[in-house]
């Protein structure tokens, strides 16, 4: 989609990670994927589904006796835009200073700055 996706908290965020797992699925499945890993009683997932559906990030298809929810976008797409919004809110939009930063300060193997390397020169490739 090409749509500017709305901004998604985190507990959004985990129900969204279900429906990218297999989808579409219907609230009582992921209410039991969810509590397998949280503690969040079944209405506070049927909330969160409720508030990913008004903001248009997930779908329903109500056709069917049970209604199934389907995410609108992919998690590839939804990270994008976390990453971008992150970006610009914390390093004035630049990637370059977001990227020195975490250079500089993780301690990157060999492996790291090699697999960093191929990545730097596959883009000036394309250029």
């Amino acid at each position: 989609m090409t749509n500017k996706i709305p901004t998604i908290s985190e507990s959004e965020w985990e129900v969204l990670k279900v429906l990218w797992e297999k989808a579409p699925q219907t609230a009582n499945d992921i209410i039991s994927s969810l509590q397998a890993q949280t503690n969040w009683k079944p209405k506070t997932v049927r909330t969160l589904l409720d508030r990913l559906t008004k903001k248009e990030v997930v779908g329903v298809h109500k056709n069917q006796r049970v209604y199934t929810f389907y995410p609108f976008y992919s998690q590839d797409e939804c990270q994008r835009a976390k990453t971008d919004s992150f970006v610009k809110r914390f390093y004035d939009g630049t990637l370059k200073s977001m990227l020195v930063q975490f250079i500089q300060d993780e301690d990157l193997s060999e492996e790291d700055i090699k697999e960093l390397r191929s990545i730097l020169d596959k883009k000036q490739d394309k250029k």
